[in-house]
């Protein structure tokens, strides 16, 4: 596999992490190195993981993977785009914190963030898998597409923090419903285009 295919393959798996990242961007009034540095390593991280454990897994167990894969990302994107929804509500009814599904500092919790970077990484899992069916032969060659794939995932995801932010300030109240929805709407896209076949 050419270094321009895992580019594209790289640049595709990234594009639900890169969302999820306006997302956060979007529920914080200024955001931190700091803070933009932990969403896009641990996206940048499990995009990388995920392959090396899907070809560790190999062909055998390819069909378990793709069964369940668009099942478990929708409900933990759902499950989490629900929860910041009814949280914003709540709170907006309350006047006081407009994003309650963050930590105390304004920012995504580590558990929240840890659900959001394995559920849109679980595609990475599967295309690891392919990896094993297609001519990645060798690990060192696994860790360099799994590693391209990473950092394409951070390059992405870094500014895409700052997007959201500064995108989100236009809705004041409304940013955790907005990114609710987009988290809703990513599981779903996940579950129809795998049901499609696409």
């Amino acid at each position: 596999m050419g270094p321009l295919n895992i580019i594209v393959i790289g640049l595709g798996l990234a594009m639900d992490a890169f969302a999820v990242s306006v997302t956060s961007g979007l529920a914080v009034r200024r955001v931190r190195v700091r803070y933009a540095l932990k969403l896009s390593l641990s996206f940048a991280f499990f995009q990388a993981l995920m392959p090396v454990i899907g070809w560790l897994a190999g062909i055998r167990f390819s069909e378990k993977i793709r069964t369940v894969d668009h099942w478990v990302a929708m409900l933990l994107l759902a499950a989490i785009g629900i929860k910041m929804i009814l949280d914003t509500i709540k709170e907006n009814a309350n006047s006081n914190c407009i994003y309650p599904t963050l930590s105390n500092t304004g920012e995504v919790s580590l558990r929240t963030l840890l659900a959001l970077a394995v559920a849109t990484s679980i595609d990475a899992l599967a295309v690891g898998v392919s990896f094993s069916c297609a001519d990645v032969d060798r690990f060192s060659l696994l860790l360099l597409d799994a590693g391209i794939i990473g950092l394409i995932t951070f390059l992405l995801c870094f500014p895409g923090v700052y997007i959201g932010c500064r995108f989100g300030a236009a809705f004041k109240g409304k940013a955790g419903i907005v990114g609710g929805v987009l988290l809703i709407g990513m599981g779903v896209k996940i579950f129809v285009e795998r049901c499609m076949g696409g």
